[in-house]
């Protein structure tokens, strides 16, 4: 038997964890606390010790586990294993999913709650859900019981999250003693805090965390569950206008939404629109420090495609774009409307690379958020108007990500607030709710672009140059 030497020392709420055999665990904490990688060392020890365990890693997308989970397991926790070839990573087929299998029998199976009918047609001895403030209530409930394998004296579903609002399910299900609820701290991770002092990389760490505001500062920094107060999109419920992914009808109307930036975001929005007329935004590209031209190739190379070899460049490339002799079709419908700021340089950039027109945005912002808010509101038919799509964001921008900053419409929406005026505040008086506070704000005009532009009046237009 080959053996392999596993190095890691859990702390506070991380040992705390490795030493509960609770049915659920919620490690909650600020950013940066170690959760995860006390939660992945703790499964993959379960699969080195015992022969035949069945363990399950998830997020609510594939595209974020590999992102982001599967690279953390990969390099700070089983890198050792994988070295000595204790583990293999197995990339999964028709019949069985992706996994990580043991010299001994064990197996960690790999996946998004997205592509779940595989992944939950077995059974667990172990689940760790990361990032577990994206799922809903009846995804955890339906992981809990896949948990009987019966390999290990207690079978457990481990999850691990930032916090959120106070009304958030996962809150309420550790209210109502449902998961044993443990929270990290800073200090627990050996990488920011080391023999009673701040490494030179925690201190860095918590610089960034110090300059967030609001309630994103009291739960990344601080790891409280906490309200945004002042919500401009109060009516804004995860558990309703997040929806799973779905192949959008060709006839359904393609609306483009352009918020222009480059040292803060460019966010390009994607919008269909159904034939009740709902909006549901299944595609986002949201970066900064980017060029508009480049940003112009990114989207070209996702909505068409090469449907002749490049003979310039002798390539049979399907997608290559390389050069002028590349001839492409289009793969969905052409958006009806462009709809973007108003800098007039960088629109016209934008065209010229499209080979589209674009619409300058309705700028109205009182009226435009009204109408997003009414959006949100359940329609006549009892469901509301206005839908993101889980999954939607194409990349997570790496400067953004590590900052802790919003890197998605969905992150931006649960932090925008009404701007309360410093002067009011020190006066002891409640300014007027008639405008939001400027501030990780990209994503939310370039929604509230789309749905002025369709709600307000304006004759959309297109026209190939």
């Amino acid at each position: 038997m080959t053996a392999t030497v596993v190095r890691y020392e859990p702390r506070g709420a991380a040992l705390d964890m490795f030493r509960s055999k609770a049915n659920e665990i919620l490690m909650s904490g600020a950013a940066g606390t170690g959760k995860s990688v006390g939660a992945l060392m703790k499964v993959h020890l379960a699969c080195l010790h015992t022969p035949k365990v069945r363990a399950l890693i998830v997020r609510k997308t594939h595209a974020s586990l590999t992102a982001s989970t599967l690279v953390t397991f990969r390099q700070k926790v089983a890198a050792e294993a994988i070295a000595a070839q204790v583990v293999k990573f197995y990339g999964g087929s028709a019949q069985e999913p992706a996994a990580f299998r043991y010299s001994n029998g064990s197996a960690i199976v790999v996946g998004g709650l997205d592509r779940a009918t595989r992944l939950l047609s077995t059974e667990y001895d172990l689940c760790f859900v990361d990032e577990a403030i994206e799922t809903t209530a009846e995804d955890l409930d339906t992981i809990v019981t896949r948990l009987r394998n019966g390999r290990l004296s207690y079978q457990q579903l481990i999850m691990a999250t930032n916090p959120g609002p106070p009304t958030h399910h996962l809150k309420q299900r550790a209210n109502a003693g449902r998961c044993q609820m443990l929270y990290s701290r800073h200090e627990d991770n050996p990488r920011l805090y080391h023999d009673g002092e701040w490494t030179e990389y925690g201190r860095a760490y918590l610089e960034r965390l110090d300059s967030l505001t609001g309630a994103r500062k009291d739960r990344m920094r601080f790891g409280k569950w906490v309200a945004a107060e002042g919500l401009v999109y109060e009516a804004w419920d995860p558990a309703v206008h997040l929806v799973d992914p779905f192949e959008v009808p060709k006839d359904w109307t393609r609306w483009w939404s352009v918020d222009l930036g480059y040292v803060n975001p460019t966010v390009i929005q994607f919008w269909a629109e159904d034939p009740d007329g709902r909006l549901f935004l299944y595609r986002e590209m949201y970066r900064t420090k980017t060029l508009v031209e480049d940003h112009a190739r990114a989207v070209l190379r996702t909505v068409q495609r090469c449907v002749s070899h490049c003979r310039a460049n002798k390539t049979s490339s399907h997608n290559c774009f390389t050069c002028e002799a590349c001839v492409t079709e289009w793969t969905e419908p052409r958006p009806r409307a462009v709809i973007t700021d108003h800098d007039a340089e960088d629109r016209a950039t934008l065209e010229r690379h499209l080979k589209l027109s674009t619409t300058a945005a309705h700028k109205g912002v009182s009226d435009g958020i009204q109408a997003v808010q009414a959006r949100l509101k359940p329609a006549g038919d009892g469901r509301p108007r206005l839908f993101i799509m889980r999954g939607a964001l194409v990349a997570r921008d790496p400067e953004l990500d590590a900052a802790k900053k919003p890197c998605s419409t969905e992150d931006e929406i649960t932090g925008y607030v009404w701007d309360r005026g410093t002067a009011a505040q020190q006066a002891g008086e409640k300014p007027a709710k008639d405008a939001p506070l400027k501030l990780n704000d990209h994503g939310m005009d370039a929604m509230r672009y789309v749905v002025a532009e369709r709600d307000l009046g304006g004759r959309p237009r297109i026209r190939r140059l």
